[in-house]
């Protein structure tokens, strides 16, 4: 029932340094601006999902509930969205599989600059039910406007974003069998432990374990995000140039790769960019 990864959300103290971070590492025009429900939020819309960068705005409930998140957290990924065709029908499932879904809520946004409205519908999975995750489900009709590329050599999609679990076996239940998405790999390493990948959409959902490294009680995590380029030689020459902090372009894990980090301009989200196989 889940036919995308819609959006991810960064918590970000500074929505206007952040939407220039973003704009430099993506060379890419934020597609969308919008305030209100207690936030400040800039939207990057790439090929395959969007980007959302998410910074307190004002004193009511709302605001102080992101400013407690960040207080608790830091700057980030704070969760993710998942695209449904039908929400009323996701909602259900949802509930049968003890994910303690919320009522569906009707959700609008009219972006500054043009004045454009989109609306959705949407529903959010109980934190506690999902493992630590903050995740939601939404419905809508209406493509996001896509962020205009303002420089050669810019990101172009995502490739995967990374989760991290104490527990795998659980993982692999809530991600394949409750949430009906595909396993596409489960393998184990002595060096890096265990990844299993989940398609979703053109994307995957990447799960990883190490042993020992948390009780198999502890809340899994948002760990990072990894962004496909079509040319990584110009983009990591792109980044260096605008004083991006980057490691080297080096070999990926996956055969025919090449990947490089990006270490500094993404919120305190650990970053890799991938050059993906010409097979791909």
């Amino acid at each position: 029932m889940i036919s995308s990864l819609d959006h991810v959300v960064v918590l970000t103290g500074d929505i206007a340094a952040a939407s220039a971070a973003y704009e430099t590492l993506f060379a890419r025009a934020p597609a969308w601006r919008n305030s209100g429900d207690g936030a400040d939020r800039v939207l990057f819309t790439l090929d395959n999902t969007t980007l959302e960068l998410m910074a307190p705005r004002g004193d009511d409930a709302a605001a102080q509930h992101v400013r407690s998140a960040l207080a608790t957290q830091g700057e980030g990924l704070a969760s993710l969205c998942f695209r449904t065709v039908d929400i009323a029908k996701m909602q259900r499932r949802l509930d049968r599989l003890a994910l303690k879904p919320e009522p569906i809520a009707e959700v609008e946004s009219r972006d500054e600059a043009s004045g454009a409205v989109l609306s959705w519908r949407r529903t959010r999975a109980a934190t506690d039910a999902t493992r630590g995750v903050r995740m939601f489900f939404l419905e809508r009709a209406k493509e996001r406007p896509l962020s205009v590329r303002t420089t050669p050599a810019s990101i172009t999609a995502m490739d995967h974003v990374v989760v991290s679990t104490a527990d795998p076996e659980r993982a692999a239940a809530l991600y394949g069998a409750r949430l009906g998405l595909d396993m596409a790999l489960d393998r184990s390493h002595p060096d890096w432990g265990r990844l299993m990948f989940f398609r979703c959409g053109d994307l995957i959902v990447e799960v990883t374990h190490k042993p020992g490294k948390a009780e198999a009680d502890a809340a899994d995590r948002l760990r990072g995000i990894c962004w496909r380029v079509a040319d990584i030689d110009a983009t990591h020459a792109r980044l260096v140039a605008a004083g991006v902090d980057v490691s080297e372009v080096r070999t990926g894990r996956k055969p025919s790769t090449r990947v490089m980090t990006v270490r500094s301009g993404t919120c305190g989200v650990p970053t890799l960019l991938v050059q993906p196989s010409k097979a791909e």
